[in-house]
This record gives C-alpha cells, sequence and structure tokens, in this order.
C-alpha cells in the first residue's frame, strides 16, 4: 500500500545554472533569467506562495502552495533559458517560518532543506558515470522513499531525451508551450508552417517527453491516499 503525499505541504523549488562562470556574457544572461521568472511569478501567481527570484548570481528559489503546475514551471522556465542548462531541486515539506512573498530567501522549513538536498545530490552524481543522470530531483516524505525513487527514474529519463533535443527543436517546443500547446499558434509565432512544428515535436519525441512529465505532476498533485500497489 502507497500514501500519496501531502495534504497541507508547501513545494520549494531551488534552481541552479550549470557552469555559470563559463557562459560568456553573464550580465545579459541575469538580465533574460529575471525576466522569464518575473512571467513565471505572473503567470503563475495562484500557485505561488514566495515568488521566485535570484538569490545569488547562478541560483533562484521559490515556493508553491500550489502543486497543480510543478512540471509546467520548472518546463517554462528550462525552455525560456536555452541553451543555458538549469537544475532543480523540488523539496516538499512544512514551512517554519513567516512566509514572504516578496523574498524567498527569508523562508525555512524542511521543503527547502529538501530541495537543497537535490540540487546538492545532482552536483555529487555529475561525474559518476555509474549513476543515472537528471536535472530535476524530487525528495518529500521520509515515508515516501519508494515513490521518491520511481518519480526521479521518470525524470532521469525525461533528461535523457531532452539531451538529443536541437537548439531548434527547443525553441519550437517553447513556442508550443508557449502558445497554448497549439502547432498553429507556435508556427505563426516562429513565421513557419504547422506541419514544420508537428514534425520538430514528433522527432525531438516531444509527447513521450510530456506523458512522463505529466505522470510525474500527476503523482505530486494529487490529494491521494490508501491506494494499493
Amino acid at each position: 500500500m502507497f500514501f500519496f503525499f501531502f495534504y497541507d505541504k508547501y513545494v520549494a523549488i531551488i534552481g541552479d545554472i550549470v557552469d555559470s562562470k563559463k557562459i560568456k556574457d553573464r550580465k545579459a544572461m541575469q538580465q533574460k533569467f529575471k525576466s522569464v521568472l518575473a512571467d513565471i511569478n505572473v503567470k503563475y501567481s495562484e500557485d505561488i506562495a514566495s515568488k521566485f527570484t535570484i538569490t545569488l548570481g547562478d541560483e533562484f528559489q521559490g515556493l508553491l502552495r500550489n502543486r497543480n503546475n510543478i512540471m509546467k514551471i520548472i518546463c517554462e522556465i528550462e525552455m525560456a533559458m536555452a541553451p543555458v542548462e538549469l537544475r532543480f531541486g523540488i523539496g516538499i515539506g512544512d514551512i517554519s517560518t513567516d512566509i514572504n512573498f516578496d523574498n524567498s530567501s527569508e523562508i525555512d522549513g524542511s521543503a527547502y532543506h529538501r530541495a537543497r538536498k537535490m540540487i546538492k545530490e545532482m552536483e555529487s552524481k555529475r561525474f559518476q558515470y555509474t549513476e543515472p543522470h537528471s536535472n530535476i530531483m524530487i525528495c518529500s516524505e521520509e515515508n515516501n522513499t519508494e515513490i521518491d525513487e520511481l518519480l526521479n527514474s521518470i525524470l532521469s529519463v525525461c533528461t535523457a531525451l531532452k539531451s538529443k533535443w536541437t537548439d531548434r527543436q527547443k525553441e519550437i517546443i517553447y513556442a508550443y508551450l508557449s502558445n497554448d500547446e497549439n502547432q498553429y499558434k507556435a508556427a505563426h509565432v516562429l513565421n513557419i508552417g504547422q506541419p514544420s512544428v508537428n514534425k520538430a515535436l514528433n522527432n525531438a519525441k516531444f509527447y513521450s517527453y510530456k506523458s512522463a512529465m505529466d505522470t510525474v505532476n500527476f503523482f505530486l498533485s494529487k490529494e491521494r491516499e490508501g491506494l494499493d500497489g
């Protein structure tokens, strides 16, 4: 029997830029980063308990009170910042301080500790060739270890799929996601034909990727317990 998850838990997301010191124009990148996070804060304002903000030059964090769009938020940040590579640690748990809507760095609790733990784990696994690689990892309650492992395995496969995407495929995927997941709207924005959008999505195995990500989000968002496995 599995017990899912968390009725009154918050979701902390901590992210960082991989190899940020190697980026040539870091100032321009940071300005773009601020703009992307500002757009996310507006678009997903109903989900957010504390706004996504840059806490260090290459790190950001935010707090969600609604879990329905976790993976969509992460995917949109990731695609908007491409080809810059990002990592995301997701921590689900309690908050032990007051919640400052404008400054996530002033908040503390198990949700943030678990998100930070995932960032450190991804960094430690980065150059271990026998370990599965992922740029998104989840940590929740101690009694949900098996579910965390399952979801993190799915996310590792998603990372492997993304690693094969070309810059053009990423551009088309982002246009598709940013335009209501509508191929015709994405084609209009990019000034290409809809068949070109469809071809790029299929060649990127995007719908397999999206199905896997939707499955992860389903487990994270549904307040379910007592399901037999």
